[in-house]
């Protein structure tokens, strides 16, 4: 019999966005058409909304959220420290977590990333992306409190705010959390499929920094920039940026550490793996059908796929 609040991503597809949120929809759509994402599961938004009924905080989500005036940001923090301490502080079910523990179990892996993703999110009209938290390296034994944190994280400052700003404060929104093995990237980045500054369809960007790709995402260094073009699959263009810092996994900690000099101001990624890489994400979107905002990691020379969304600048 299926499992009630999981699916492995093998088993999902990107039509499930409603039960696994915009993230897992995505991993589960690539796993499935032979991209390289590294193993996972979802936890899916079901398991949230037994949580809330179960322990009724959606009652106190309710009158919560309705004290909030968007115009007065001490009414957002307050609605956020209130929701965010009860969704943490409660237990969550045994059954659900128990079937979480057994899921980890089966994954066979040691660390972790685990990350939000909300059914409202990553559709061309409202994405969520960097609104909700993701964690890295998270060991089973820190899991559930993890997954906690995501389902809290619906409810930070910004994702209200957010919620408000979209029209969405009426509507259902869930989250589901997706659990993934956690690429010990020596380089990573983003690549977007279509140029999203001229909006050139005939070109794509990547983007790469030395270590984890939280770097690139938080903003934390300038990253290398390379322009390719798609239909040759050439080189156009190769922006080499001095990178002084790089966030490394050291144990269960991310911690941001100094580039050895062997590798500050050198070009993170080989001309070959640049065109290996843009072959993969054109795959990607000739899948999708339209342009897309990939995130990338490549371990010991080999490239993952950690996430796909639409861009919704264009």
């Amino acid at each position: 019999m299926a499992k009630k609040f999981i699916l492995f991503f093998d088993k999902i597809s990107k039509k499930d966005i409603s039960i696994a949120g915009g993230k897992g929809a995505s991993l589960g759509e690539m796993s499935q058409a032979g991209f390289p994402v590294p193993p996972g599961f979802v936890i899916l938004a079901s398991a949230f909304d037994r949580f809330l009924k179960e322990t009724d905080i959606n009652v106190e989500i309710e009158a919560q959220l309705k004290k909030v005036d968007s115009k007065e940001i001490h009414t957002i923090d307050d609605a956020s420290e209130v929701l965010r301490t009860l969704i943490e502080r409660y237990e969550m079910p045994k059954d659900i977590e128990k079937e979480i523990l057994s899921a980890f179990d089966k994954f066979g892996v040691t660390y972790t990333a685990v990350r939000s993703s909300a059914t409202a999110e990553d559709s061309k009209i409202a994405s969520w992306a960097g609104e909700l938290e993701s964690y890295l390296g998270i060991t089973k034994k820190d899991l559930i409190k993890a997954v906690q944190k995501c389902w809290s994280s619906l409810f930070t400052p910004r994702a209200i705010f957010y919620r408000i700003e979209k029209g969405l404060d009426g509507k259902q929104v869930s989250v589901a959390v997706a659990v993934q093995k956690l690429i010990d990237s020596d380089v990573a980045g983003v690549c977007f499929t279509v140029h999203p500054v001229t909006q050139d369809k005939n070109q794509m960007i990547i983007e790469a920094s030395w270590g984890l790709g939280e770097s690139v995402v938080a903003g934390k260094v300038t990253p290398d920039t390379y322009v390719v073009d798609k239909k040759k699959m050439e080189i156009l263009d190769i922006n080499v940026a001095q990178q002084y810092t790089e966030i490394k996994r050291i144990g269960q900690e991310t911690k941001e550490i100094k580039v050895p000099e062997s590798k500050a101001g050198k070009q993170c990624l080989s001309n070959e793996k640049i065109i290996e890489l843009a072959n993969i994400c054109q795959k990607i979107e000739n899948h999708y059908g339209f342009p897309c905002d990939i995130e990338w990691a490549i371990e010991k020379g080999k490239i993952y796929i950690v996430q796909s969304r639409p861009i919704t600048t264009l």
